[in-house]
């Protein structure tokens, strides 16, 4: 079972969670049947956070293993914070996607088969030497074996599609019948195909038909003993209006409500990269908001062009992953020397080069802290959910906006892709985001593009076309007092001074950090980053109710630290610290802090389990080294 929930769901009507993965081939249509699985979830109240899984290839050979797409959603009344670390339920649409995704089922879990796939010709694409249908392979599951083909071509017959046309409404005839297995209403599902199809009846018919189909498969036939109905809780919710978002939609609309905030125009240049281009396509639709987007011929112009914005007095915007970034980096370098706000959106993959395209890692944090040349410091903001990717998008608007910097923000493929419920928050509650431009010096003196406040260090922000601002403005060194060009040796020892110290002023702007569970001294703290908050914050609730002395900090400001930071991890005997990477964090802490740490590094392209973080705390405690 998902989370804490550690008992067997075989047999029994009532759970509190359950982790369903759908895999099937890339033309089956498993991204969409899991998200509208997803969809109907939520609106029954469950809990829920979701894992699309999917491989690189644009359209890899049908029924090859690695053409193998799935979706894995973990639901429940319990507080759910990953998608699961093995799944109760494989819907396995042909061989392949029972090949690579059965070593993941827990032990006694149910595989739901459709045998209509399971001929000769995709037994042998899948590597299989034999019918895993007819050996015992399967011996340690429950299998549900039903020839979804023949039923989906029954079902759908009446609308006189071919046979290729009518088998793409499988996975509409499956997710009927997970619907009905797990008591979640069709009529989401129907309501949206009747939207999305509305230009094409037949299809909108056949797959709503074949729906239909699978549900009533599940009410009338005749299943094997111990495969029932279960049903899961409504988890208790802070009243409110909910709705499910995925990570890349949330840092869209933080950006957008930041711009709101701040009453500044958004642009964001960008150049397609998976996993970033959704925050591309989400912002496309946000014209409303006055959302300027740009899609460049490369990245070094999508950068560009949101320098050229922020410089012309709109809040430049750009989004990228690893490879990507590294294209924009001399640009990077220009939006600090020219201090204009700047927000990159670094949607982290698996690496290095263009590496693993679809799977995710947290491997960028070196690129961000230290990827550029000579010394160019900027603020680091990561988020830990896809709902906290909204929050952590006003944020950094913030501090671009306050302290003309850009700031990069990182996210990862997993949040990106990952749903979970939100409660959407009141923006009257939210401080407006304060800007002021720059005006021409009352006295009539000459104007000073580098004018700084004295306590923030930031330079002021001249709009092209403003009397008396007239000012130019590059990549070479500049003179503090007047912002022409300087290669005078102090100056530039100055400036770098500056650069540095504007950045580091920061921690005093932002939240001291707050232990997220146990107490801010003792024997072992769990640090982590990013999208390990969820594995790590489950595994240390596991070992705490166990007795163990442990407790966890999950850090949101990576550059600069929070200015308590160096103290908390100093009250703990020992410091573990999981990344999806071979070590950046722990480099870093190291670095600032000389903390003795304990790395926990997984590059698999796949997110932590909750029992990997469990183990290494039990075998690293100090309780257990008494022993």
């Amino acid at each position: 079972m998902s989370e804490d929930n550690s008992g067997s769901g075989s047999g029994s009507d009532h759970l509190e969670s359950v982790v369903v993965r759908f895999a099937g081939d890339s033309g089956d249509g498993m991204q969409l049947t899991g998200s509208q699985f997803a969809v109907s979830t939520a609106l029954a109240g469950a809990g829920l956070s979701t894992f699309p899984d999917f491989p690189a290839e644009i359209r890899a050979p049908i029924g090859t293993t690695f053409g193998v797409s799935a979706y894995q959603i973990n639901f429940g009344s319990n507080d759910v914070m990953t998608a699961g670390d093995a799944p109760d339920v494989l819907v396995a649409m042909n061989p392949a996607a029972l090949k690579v995704d059965l070593p993941l089922l827990r032990a006694g879990g149910m595989v739901v088969l459709d045998t209509g796939a399971f001929t000769d010709r995709n037994l042998k694409k899948a590597g299989f030497e034999a019918n895993p249908l007819e050996d015992d392979t399967l011996a340690k599951y429950q299998v549900l074996k039903i020839d979804v083909t023949k039923f989906t071509l029954e079902a759908v017959s009446e609308f006189g599609l071919g046979n290729k046309d009518a088998l793409r409404s499988k996975n509409m005839w499956m997710l009927g019948l997970m619907l009905w297995m797990f008591g979640r209403k069709r009529k989401p599902i129907t309501d949206w195909l009747s939207e999305k199809f509305a230009k094409n009846e037949l299809v909108r018919d056949a797959n709503i038909g074949a729906l239909n189909a699978g549900h009533a498969y599940g009410e009338t036939a005749e299943l094997s003993i111990g495969m029932k109905r279960y049903e899961i809780a409504a988890q208790e919710h802070e009243p409110g209006t909910y709705r499910t978002v995925t990570g890349a939609q949330a840092i869209s609309w933080g950006i957008a409500a930041a711009g709101q905030l701040a009453k500044t125009q958004i642009m964001l240049g960008s150049y397609p990269i998976t996993p970033a281009s959704l925050v591309l396509h989400e912002l496309a639709r946000m014209k409303d908001f006055d959302i300027i987007t740009f899609q460049a011929e490369d990245e070094i112009a999508a950068i560009c062009s949101a320098i050229g914005a922020s410089f012309a007095g709109s809040l430049g915007v750009t989004s990228s992953s690893g490879p990507g970034i590294a294209l924009k980096t001399e640009a990077i370098g220009l939006a600090i020397v020219t201090e204009l706000p700047l927000i990159i959106i670094n949607a982290q993959r698996g690496g290095p080069s263009t590496g693993l395209p679809t799977k995710t890692e947290q491997s960028d944090l070196y690129q961000a802290l230290y990827g550029r040349n000579a010394d160019a410091p900027l603020p680091v903001i990561s988020v830990r959910s896809p709902s906290d990717c909204f929050y952590a998008a006003i944020e950094a608007v913030r501090i671009a906006l306050k302290y003309m910097t850009p700031v990069m923000l990182l996210t990862d493929g997993y949040i990106q892709n990952a749903a979970e419920p939100w409660l959407i928050p009141d923006m009257d509650t939210f401080e407006p985001i304060e800007v002021e431009y720059a005006k021409a010096p009352d006295d009539g003196s000459d104007f000073s593009p580098v004018t700084r406040d004295a306590e923030t260090l930031t330079r002021h922000w001249p709009k092209p076309g403003t009397k008396g601002t007239e000012h130019r403005i590059g990549g070479i060194e500049k003179d503090y007092d007047t912002g022409h060009i300087s290669y005078a040796a102090d100056n530039h020892q100055r400036m770098g001074d500056i650069r540095r110290d504007k950045v580091a002023g920061i921690a005093k702007d932002i939240p001291a950090q707050d232990v997220d569970q146990g107490a801010d001294k003792g024997a072992m703290v769990v640090v982590g980053w990013g999208s390990t908050y969820g594995p790590i914050s489950q595994a240390v609730r596991r070992a705490r109710k166990a007795g163990l002395d442990v407790s966890h900090i999950h850090i949101r400001y990576l550059s600069p630290f929070p200015a308590n930071l160096g103290d908390l991890l100093a009250g703990f005997d020992k410091v573990l610290v999981p990344e999806m990477n071979m070590g950046q964090l722990v480099t870093a802490l190291r670095d600032k802090y000389l903390t003795p740490t304990i790395a926990l590094n997984k590059v698999s392209g796949q997110p932590f389990k909750i029992e990997e973080i469990h183990e290494a705390i039990q075998n690293e405690h100090p309780a257990q080294a008494a022993e």
